[in-house]
């Protein structure tokens, strides 16, 4: 599956973009400026997404991948 499809997906499953999870995550303090935070870990970005919005683990690492700057 690529990239992007993963993101499709999530937006299928979610109601959510990446950018609106990304602007979610900098409410929740993950993220400042849109940059993730050096101190945060992906397994706290995965449980957030696996609790709040029921994605599977590669979803969530897609996000998290995201996050770091990963578009394609």
């Amino acid at each position: 599956m690529s990239f992007q499809a993963y993101l499709d997906n999530i937006q299928s499953k979610t109601g959510k973009t990446a950018e609106d999870l990304q602007k979610l995550a900098q409410e929740k303090g993950f993220l400042k400026d849109g940059k993730l935070m050096a101190e945060v870990k992906a397994g706290q970005i995965v449980s957030w997404l696996k609790d709040e919005y029921n994605l599977g683990h590669g979803h969530a690492m897609a996000i998290y991948a995201y996050f770091k700057g990963k578009r394609s």
